[in-house]
């Protein structure tokens, strides 16, 4: 079983120690930042993104998601949201400049969430899904997941395979993302698996977060981004 995130308002400035885990839930539907605010958080190239979106729920959902990302680094890093600057890793993975934060961020559905930790193999993954149904999903179990989580889902119960099916699938992404190296490309001959942990950030969603060591749930500290 996951265990379910009990979200908490954080107020101020933040400070995140070695070895700790934080983790933020970020409302991206009509509950979340208001669009106005939100674009004038995010830099040029991010305002540029968003207008050429022409969807309007997925230009909603980047603009609320990377302008909270903004606001909740800011706690951390003592800058105004909109002074963060990122670069990308060669795979693509952002990170803050000259910082020695590490942070990632996922989206899903109506949700985001963003962890964040620092100090040594601070290199971290985090992946969100809403469990709906998917077409083929044995198909894609084939493909993507390694024998162990192929037999754990082959033996699930099949009210309880959708669910299996997106805890491994939320772990396979999550690895992927904590080295940045993506879901198509090998891991490093010399580097050491994360550790993954799953949890519940809301009702009909599960969560992987993946780190070279990571502190037991009950230890992490979870915060919901303030849209007021």
């Amino acid at each position: 079983m996951s265990e379910v995130i009990h979200w908490r308002p954080a107020r101020g400035s933040l400070d995140l120690d070695a070895g700790d885990l934080h983790l933020w839930r970020i409302r991206t539907d009509d509950r979340g930042l208001d669009l106005d605010e939100g674009l004038s958080l995010l830099g040029e190239h991010q305002q540029a993104r968003a207008r050429r979106m022409r969807h309007a729920a997925y230009r909603e959902r980047y603009v609320r998601s990377h302008a909270g990302l903004r606001l909740i680094l800011s706690r951390y890093l003592d800058l105004a949201p909109r002074a963060i600057a990122f670069e990308h890793g060669p795979a693509g993975k952002p990170f803050v400049t000259a910082s020695a934060l590490s942070f990632n961020l996922t989206t899903t559905g109506d949700l985001a969430l963003v962890g964040l930790c620092t100090g040594a193999a601070s290199e971290l993954g985090v992946d969100c899904e809403w469990i709906r149904p998917r077409v083929d999903l044995q198909g894609v179990a084939k493909r993507m997941f390694e024998p162990d989580a192929l037999g754990r889902l082959a033996a699930a119960p099949e009210t309880e395979r959708l669910e299996c099916f997106y805890r491994a699938w939320t772990a396979l992404e999550a690895d992927a993302k904590s080295d940045g190296r993506g879901l198509f490309r090998p891991r490093a001959t010399d580097a050491v698996r994360p550790a993954i942990a799953h949890c519940i950030p809301e009702t009909g969603y599960v969560a992987a977060v993946a780190r070279a060591w990571l502190p037991p749930i009950a230890q992490w500290l979870t915060f919901e981004l303030d849209s007021r």
